[in-house]
């Protein structure tokens, strides 16, 4: 069978311009999102639209996209074989929210867990987008007709209301859109990194303690201080076991960015300290990482350039995604 004229399955994730990604966002989810790039056909997003539900200070908000559009790409997201954009360039994704507002039930809405989480985390700026916000993150998987979902567990709910919303849709109108599936990579991808000061939580760049979280635009001597005061146990033995969480998180994190297995760390680092260990693997992620800095630099000083991918990259999702946007007006009945 001939693979050249066969159609790639798509693949759409977003990641919200809030501050610098942390090695938890990078191992966890861009880093899989470079390989998916081989086999699929790929529409990686930032979607600043969505980081509007919180109030953001215009100034540091167009540094915000800029930097994560950037590190997207020195992460090794390639605008020739990705189609790489931010999400208020493509009109269609406001417009098509639009339209799935209309077809989703209050009640479905009301029941998301994180807009009662954000809710109570802003009192003060509950706000309609707030609500409806997962209609807009249905717009932007459906646009593109996509397959795969990379999702984390916090988003599963999201994706689900998804599939209901694209599901009722196809009843009412007509086959329209692809129903989507969640793309959770295999159990060696996609490492849960978990904070460094306390390591039974997920490591956020939102945490009050910046020892607990590395950035990915961290320079080395950071990252290997940070390591050094990583929470361990008082067990001192190097091997991945239940209760050892800090020292789990460390050997995790040492597998992914060597490629090693965690039973070749567990061997590599038998009968040494745990000092030996933390410096080792600040050491590894830091040497992991520079070459991202380096390429970071590159593009963010080279304007013209940046430019020139995100162009490109919501040309093509503009094109794409009007094909699925002028399909959904006429089955409503508007008039072309």
């Amino acid at each position: 069978m001939d693979n050249q004229n066969q159609k790639k399955p798509v693949v759409f994730s977003g990641i919200q311009p809030t501050g610098v990604m942390t090695l938890g966002n990078y191992l966890g989810a861009l880093k899989n999102w470079v390989k998916l790039q081989d086999d699929y056909d790929c529409y990686y997003c930032i979607v600043d639209m969505h980081a509007l539900t919180v109030r953001q200070d215009p100034v540091q908000f167009r540094k915000n996209i800029l930097d994560a559009y950037a590190l997207m790409l020195a992460c090794g997201i390639d605008p020739d074989r990705s189609t790489a954009f931010i999400q208020s360039h493509v009109k269609t994704h406001a417009e098509l929210a639009w339209v799935l507002n209309c077809n989703t039930p209050f009640g479905e809405l009301s029941r998301m867990t994180q807009f009662k989480d954000k809710s109570q985390k802003h009192p003060d700026n509950v706000n309609a987008g707030l609500f409806t916000y997962p209609t807009l993150m249905a717009a932007d998987i459906l646009l593109y007709q996509a397959d795969l979902v990379p999702v984390g567990v916090d988003q599963k709910q999201h994706l689900e209301l998804t599939r209901n919303i694209a599901q009722r849709f196809n009843q009412a109108y007509g086959d329209t859109f692809v129903v989507p599936d969640g793309y959770i990579p295999a159990a060696n991808e996609g490492a849960k990194i978990m904070s460094l000061q306390e390591p039974t939580k997920k490591m956020s760049k939102s945490d009050e303690n910046p020892n607990a979280f590395i950035t990915i635009l961290d320079d080395k001597d950071t990252i290997v201080r940070k390591f050094k005061r990583a929470v361990t146990d008082s067990d001192m033995e190097i091997r991945y076991a239940e209760g050892k969480d800090g020292i789990n998180n460390l050997l995790t994190i040492y597998s992914v960015v060597t490629g090693k297995s965690i039973a070749e760390a567990e061997a590599e680092f038998a009968g040494k300290g745990y000092g030996d260990f933390k410096l080792a693997v600040g050491e590894a992620v830091a040497d992991h990482l520079k070459p991202i800095r380096d390429r970071f630099a590159e593009l963010r000083s080279d304007k013209t350039q940046l430019e020139g991918f995100y162009h490109a990259g919501a040309d093509k999702a503009l094109y794409v995604s009007q094909k699925t946007l002028s399909k959904v007006y006429k089955k409503i009945g508007f008039i072309r």
